[in-house]
């Protein structure tokens, strides 16, 4: 039996793309193992959504060149497909494959291990308009609680700071049929809350329109609860104004459905916005921001910022600041501006200063300690349903109530896997303590 160790780098939905790749080598006869042990296989998922996530990614791939140059190094995700050549180049790669394509995973692999010569199996397939979702098996071969089901692959936004339409190509969808399947196969293997992800999640569906097909989040996420046995639903990041009047209601009256929805702002300032190319303005997004809170009032609203993007003056920073401000958030996660090249963003004028980033990123992160505060405060007293996930110490357990916060109560190890009522009593650190209703 040939052992496999894989390392995953980036989102969410890298993460689900990794554990469906497990699955398919499980299935082939091989053993995973941890990436610190010795294999035959080394296989890197990577990202490039940032320099940082490029930077880590060829520094894993390097680390697994130098610690078994007998083994098979596998360089697959975002990194391939974005810069091939740049993977290539790297001494001791041997197989490379985009995002597409990796349901061949295994034959792929098992070509390379066969053949003699030293010329790397380059399988980076380029996406186009008529390429179908890849409708992998999810993987359910793990020791956590919750699962991510990748529904929705590719973007068409080409916000002009972003790679990621480079590396993931152009919007497809899983099927309905496939998620009910994937779903069904999630909750026989224990799993408690499932989480729908993609890279443009609020636009599952859109390019199905062309073959007479009329569905949306709405009718996916739909086809997920009407499977027997769902527990929890929770939605990945989505766009404010994807959010449909009709999905707000479903989260209204359906206990299961997770009141917690991710919506990237990425600034506070409507130049910034017009320069990034994003679908709003500031008055838009707190209207809609209104809207969601008025139908679903008890719903948790995070976000994603980005600072420092080129042309950003400091007024510029101190609007986001007071627009974020008034947005009130439950949490901020904050990137300082990537420049990636063949981005329109790359090429402005006006780049801001490393350390000029650096410290509107930490005004910011101050505003949103103090705002996930004020969050956690607002819940106490009240009883949450909490998915309980791992041990804090010997006499406590912590878990995720459907607003996505943190939760501690007094408990063993037992309580791993179980969703139970917990009455919130106080605020603790960044996290909420509770007794077990």
């Amino acid at each position: 039996m040939k052992k496999i160790a894989f390392y995953t780098l980036g989102c969410k939905v890298n993460q689900a793309d990794t554990a469906s790749m497990e699955g398919i080598f499980r299935a082939a006869g091989y053993e995973v193992v941890d990436f610190a042990e010795q294999a035959d296989i080394y296989l890197i998922n990577t990202c490039v959504v940032t320099n940082t996530g490029q930077r880590k990614s060829r520094q894993i791939i390097n680390r697994a060149v130098r610690r078994s140059p007998l083994s098979l190094v596998v360089v697959t995700g975002c990194y391939p497909q974005t810069a091939p050549e740049e993977v290539r180049a790297i001494e001791g790669v041997d197989v490379i494959i985009g995002n597409q394509e990796r349901g061949r995973i295994v034959e792929l692999v098992e070509q390379a291990l066969e053949r003699k010569e030293t010329t790397i199996l380059d399988n980076v397939q380029q996406m186009t308009v008529d390429t179908k979702f890849e409708e992998l098996g999810v993987g359910t071969e793990t020791d956590k609680t919750r699962a991510f089901l990748k529904i929705q692959e590719g973007c068409n936004q080409y916000c002009t700071y972003c790679i990621i339409p480079f590396a993931r190509g152009p919007l497809r969808s899983r099927s309905l049929s496939g998620i009910r399947e994937e779903v069904g196969k999630l909750v026989a293997a224990g799993y408690k809350e499932v989480v729908l992800i993609g890279i443009h999640l609020g636009c599952y569906g859109k390019e199905l329109l062309k073959e007479g097909q009329h569905v949306t989040l709405y009718d996916a996420v739909q086809a997920a609860l009407s499977v027997e046995g769902v527990r929890r639903l929770r939605l990945g990041s989505l766009e404010s104004v994807e959010v449909e009047p009709r999905l707000l209601e479903l989260m209204a009256r359906e206990p299961r459905l997770c009141k917690h929805l991710h919506l990237p702002l990425q600034s506070g300032c409507d130049k910034v916005l017009w320069a990034m190319h994003r679908p709003y303005d500031t008055a838009r997004f707190a209207r809609l921001l209104q809207d969601i809170r008025q139908q679903v009032p008890d719903v948790a609203v995070t976000t994603d910022v980005i600072v420092g993007f080129p042309g950003e003056t400091e007024e510029d920073f101190l609007t986001t600041l007071s627009f974020a401000r008034k947005c009130g958030f439950a949490k901020m996660h904050i990137f300082p501006y990537s420049k990636r090249k063949g981005t329109p963003a790359a090429t402005m004028s006006d780049q801001v200063d490393e350390a000029v980033k650096a410290q509107r990123a930490a005004k910011l992160a101050e505003l949103d300690a103090a705002m996930h505060q004020e969050t956690l405060a607002s819940m106490v007293g009240r009883t949450e349903e909490v998915l309980f996930e791992q041990p804090v110490d010997a006499e406590h357990m912590e878990g995720l109530c459907g607003p996505y916060l943190r939760v501690v109560v007094r408990g063993t190890p037992e309580l791993a896997g179980e969703i139970r009522r917990v009455k919130l009593t106080g605020v603790q650190d960044d996290w909420l303590t509770g007794e077990l209703a």
